[in-house]
């Protein structure tokens, strides 16, 4: 696959330095200093602004080496999946100095030459991809090195066309992001009703008090007691009943990796592991096209539970909105009694996160951690009585079904942005008004 428009550059004559493989340090100097890019932010975060991160100590040498800079490009080195080795990400915002860990590789654009944009988005297409796979080792795990990263080719517009593709493409992303940030601020309102309802008691409290309960109707004040009584978790109100969380629903857990038999050329659905429940299905995801029983397939609108992972940003809980796929282990496919507790138990899951991170924390080995079937017949929660989860669910889904529309815009155009990338990069496709001047070095 080659341009038909741009000539092409080594990505070594792009760069402002030579590229650069981040820090390893002992667990020691682990939980303290500046921030740290590990794989889970480089595979979660296409473009990376200031998320939540873990902290490293360094020295001084170490700071003046290895802190990142906005527009920097982190490519993974290594990764169980060839899929997922070369995956490129750019740092788009930094609120602190921020470093990388040894697993990944710096590079960074000279912005006389190139734009960092650009280049993220060359690397994101097939073309990007191809130039990839041919650098990539197959050892123990798939892996590139630096100096085979910067040997790359790049199709080359010049500096003003460059930005004009990247400034088209991060419009199309920034819409996207602003999609996904409404959603969380939906998710939150849902979120902060259910607390109201089912850990505050504040319907039970106020009809207590001899108060109308507020934000509700009389017909739904109606299902609400007006007084609590003793349980094992406490006050609650009276007629409700405490129930172990694995008995609000039915788990299954996903099939082991190797049983789909992966394939990277998309033949069948998708396979869904942590990275697919984060950033939805992406040129990285692997497919089978196995016959598995038909347990381990999921479709939109199920709720997914991921139990196992770093107890920090994979321990949560997920509704799938991508069409079918195959469910990989360590999620649990969450599948309520009846479609009416839909809600209750989606909400109840997402407001125990907290207390499955520290489940997890607890059992924590090279990182990860899990929740058991043990922990989740341990763990109470107060259970209404249908009439008000019926309810719930009547006031909830409308935000749902908002987030799912939210989410179906977000997809379709990431699908428009996928089908324009290959061609803009590639030359095949120009952006109207586009005025190309001399064209950069040839290799």
């Amino acid at each position: 696959m080659s341009s038909e428009w741009f000539p092409s550059t080594r990505l070594k004559d792009l760069l402002l330095e030579h590229v650069r493989n981040g820090v390893y340090k002992e667990k020691k100097f682990h939980g303290r200093g500046s921030k740290i890019v590990n794989m889970g932010e480089l595979f979660g975060h296409s473009r990376l602004f200031d998320v939540p991160m873990k902290r490293v100590e360094l020295n001084d040498r170490e700071l003046e080496k290895s802190l990142l800079q906005v527009g920097d490009l982190l490519f993974a080195r290594r990764s169980l999946v060839a899929s997922g080795a070369g995956k490129c990400s750019i740092v788009k915002q930094l609120a602190e100095p921020t470093t990388f860990e040894s697993s990944i590789i710096r590079a960074r654009p000279d912005p006389k030459k190139a734009s960092g944009d650009f280049l993220y988005y060359y690397f994101a297409s097939p073309l990007g991809r191809e130039s990839i796979g041919k650098i990539l080792r197959q050892m123990a795990v798939s892996g590139i090195t630096g100096s085979d990263l910067m040997s790359i080719a790049i199709s080359c517009p010049p500096l003003e066309v460059q930005t004009e593709i990247a400034s088209f493409l991060n419009a199309i992303d920034d819409r996207i992001t602003l999609l996904r940030e409404t959603n969380a601020t939906l998710e939150a309102i849902a979120q902060a009703l259910f607390k109201s309802w089912f850990v505050d008691f504040d319907p039970v409290r106020a009809k207590q008090e001899g108060r109308a309960p507020e934000g509700m109707d009389e017909a739904t004040a109606a299902l609400f007691p007006d007084a609590f009584e003793e349980s094992e978790l406490g006050l609650v109100p009276r007629g409700w009943r405490n129930a172990p969380i694995y008995d609000l629903a039915t788990y299954i857990n996903g099939a082991a990796y190797k049983a789909f038999e992966p394939n990277a050329e998309r033949r069948g659905l998708p396979i869904i592991k942590i990275a697919e429940l984060k950033a939805g299905v992406t040129s990285h995801t692997a497919y089978s096209d196995v016959a598995m029983p038909a347990k381990y397939r999921i479709e939109t609108g199920d709720v997914l539970f991921s139990w196992s992972g770093n107890p920090d940003t994979s321990i949560d809980t997920f509704v799938w909105h991508h069409g079918e796929a195959w469910l990989n282990q360590h999620i649990f496919r969450v599948l309520p009694h009846t479609a009416k507790e839909r809600s209750f138990v989606l909400q109840t899951l997402k407001h125990l996160r907290p207390v499955f991170a520290e489940l997890a924390r607890n059992k924590q080995t090279t990182g990860l951690g899990h929740v058991t079937v043990a922990d989740m017949k341990r763990l109470l929660v107060v259970q209404p009585d249908t009439g008000v989860s019926e309810a719930f669910d009547l006031t909830v889904a409308p935000i749902h079904e908002r987030i799912f529309e939210n989410d179906k815009q977000a997809q379709t155009l990431a699908a428009l942005r996928d089908t324009l990338l290959p061609r803009l990069i590639s030359g095949q496709l120009r952006l109207p008004e586009s005025a190309i001047p001399a064209p950069c070095a040839k290799v």
